[in-house]
């Protein structure tokens, strides 16, 4: 649409700001899967509190709250809800499930997109459908009085939009020469300025970007709760997303307010991601079963710091340890001295 258009095929520089953003999620992208090796029984509490955490916080977002003494029962539970609060949070925690369950499986259509939306909306008579009546984003001043923040995409014109958007967004994936980072905040952006459901776009906006990253690899959103992260920077949120909304129509649009927020919320996951890790305790032993399989993946020399790059989280005098450990099993040699000593494997073995 208008801003995947745009980057699609008027992109010839990306601001310094973005640059560095897109750089610090690719490092911190290439450390996840190490991290995630580190001790796998240790992250079923934070699935299970991102779970909580992203049901409530893109609802409450939207003003839909629940008692914080049922919370666990309505995300967990199978018990009867008490009221349409309860019923958006566990629609919202089935369509997380949903995501987290199927992760790149689940394409990015129209009817995916409905699906998620009939699934966050419950029992309400328009949920899965696109909006039937024009509905402009409106503003509440302090003062009682109310203006016209955004036109958005006419009823009418909304399933047209949608087609061209979806497709764009597929186009955009094939182009080498841009970051398909880019092209999900850029379709966030254009999602939430076609406003295609009555009620109900911020929540579904949120669970495609949990999905579309899921579909670049990028799973920090299941251990750490992207929805809690924006509800924390709402006044920014709204802030960027009115900047980079300006002048949308015409395709006039600055969208990099918007884009360097979605990719501010990323690096912040996966910056809290990485120091939740380093701060649950590790079973003894894992560590050194960590060094070992790192050393393993080496053909040729390698140093203390290329194994510390490689194990986030784990101490230069345990990796100093080890290789002296695994140097007396004649496992490996060190060819030099000083800090900048390197080592090279003499045999494979499963000495762990």
């Amino acid at each position: 649409m208008m801003t995947v258009k745009k980057i699609f095929s008027e992109l010839k520089t990306i601001p310094v700001t973005t640059s560095w953003y897109l750089t610090e999620i690719s490092e911190t992208k290439g450390r996840q899967q190490l991290y995630t090796k580190q001790s796998p029984q240790k992250l079923k509490s934070l699935k299970e509190h991102a779970l909580i955490e992203s049901a409530v916080s893109s609802n409450r977002i939207e003003g839909v709250e629940v008692d914080n003494k049922r919370v666990g029962t309505v995300i967990f539970g199978k018990s009867l809800l008490h009221d349409r609060s309860e019923e958006e949070v566990r629609g919202y925690r089935n369509a997380l499930e949903l995501i987290h369950d199927s992760g790149a499986k689940l394409s990015v259509t129209q009817d995916n997109i409905k699906k998620l939306h009939a699934l966050t909306r419950g029992e309400i008579w328009d949920a899965g459908k696109y909006k039937e009546k024009d509905s402009d984003i409106i503003e509440k001043h302090r003062n009682g009085k109310t203006t016209v923040r955004f036109k958005t995409v006419p009823a009418q014109e909304t399933t047209s939009y949608m087609r061209q958007l979806v497709g764009d967004w597929k186009d955009c994936l094939k182009t080498p020469n841009v970051s398909p980072l880019l092209a999900i905040a850029a379709f966030n952006l254009d999602f939430l300025c076609i406003h295609p459901f009555r009620d109900g776009n911020g929540r579904v906006s949120r669970l495609l970007l949990l999905l579309q990253c899921y579909h670049l690899g990028i799973e920090v959103g299941r251990f750490i709760s992207l929805e809690r992260i924006i509800e924390h920077n709402k006044e920014r949120y709204y802030e960027t997303l009115k900047l980079s909304s300006a002048g949308w129509h015409e395709g006039k649009h600055d969208p990099w307010h918007y884009i360097n927020y979605i990719c501010f919320v990323l690096r912040s996951a996966y910056r809290e991601f990485e120091e939740s890790l380093e701060r649950l305790p590790q079973p003894r032993g894992e560590k050194t079963v960590m060094i070992h399989d790192a050393i393993r993946g080496y053909a040729g020399m390698f140093s203390v710091a290329d194994i510390l790059r490689k194990c986030p989280g784990i101490s230069v005098d345990l990796v100093r340890k080890t290789l002296k450990d695994m140097q007396t099993e004649k496992i490996i040699e060190c060819t030099g001295r000083g800090r900048d000593a390197k080592w090279q494997k003499i045999k494979l073995g499963n000495k762990n």
